[in-house]
């Protein structure tokens, strides 16, 4: 495997360790969200200790509006973070 198919493997594998719940397997509820960003995306986000941000996160990512956030909809999240820091990368 490749260095970047292990990392893409990485973050599936982050997505399925924080998307628990029976009921709704291989969704985020905003808990779980909330856990995935303030466990594993704290040094990038800012504010994910602040509920208020937490929720505008993920109001942005439930796109269809169902109350959980699917895999495709948390690659917005990834997608937006590898964009910003990627840009910070080339402030430096």
């Amino acid at each position: 495997m490749t260095k970047l198919e292990d990392h893409l493997e990485g973050i599936i594998n982050i997505y399925h360790q924080y998307s628990v719940r029976v009921e709704h397997y291989d969704t985020l509820s905003k808990g779980e969200l909330k856990r995935l960003i303030t466990k594993e995306l704290a040094g990038t986000l800012k504010n994910t200790k602040d509920q208020a941000s937490i929720d505008k996160i993920f109001r942005d990512l439930d796109v269809d509006r169902d109350g959980q956030v699917n895999f495709k909809e948390f690659l917005n999240l990834i997608s937006t973070v590898l964009l910003s820091a990627h840009e910070d990368i080339h402030k430096e």
